[in-house]
């Protein structure tokens, strides 16, 4: 089954830094678009920002010029660099990624599964003083 797992979350002061990393695992035979989200507590989730699999990337205009996503693709895994943060970047962050998993019987691969849209299970960023 493919997995998507998060980590580089944490606590941070004002203006500080951190890096998420994204890896995808399993039985993948390719990955499309990959994404960053995050949801405050009682917001909705937003799109942060999103990477092409030829490397094309957007943002969101309030991260913009602070925040920048990357991909490895021979490590299936997305990133976001996060710069100068800010209180109002404190969230929930969420990786998603597009991706066609290798169809298997008995553990060897006979095909490709259709795309399919994968979510990582989240991690806390907080920025605070």
């Amino acid at each position: 089954q493919v997995q998507l797992v998060e980590s580089g979350g944490g606590l941070v002061q004002p203006g500080g830094s951190l890096r998420l990393s994204c890896a995808a695992s399993g039985s993948i035979f390719s990955i499309n678009a990959m994404a960053w989200y995050r949801q405050a507590p009682g917001k909705q989730r937003e799109l942060v920002a999103t990477v092409a699999s030829g490397g094309d990337t957007n943002y969101a205009d309030s991260v913009k010029g602070r925040f920048t996503i990357s991909r490895d693709n021979p490590k299936n895994t997305v990133y976001l660099q996060m710069n100068s943060l800010k209180p109002e970047d404190t969230a929930v962050y969420y990786c998603n990624a597009d991706i066609r998993a290798n169809r298997l019987h008995f553990g060897r691969p006979i095909g490709t599964m259709p795309w399919q849209d994968y979510w990582g299970q989240g991690t806390q960023v907080t920025v605070s003083s």
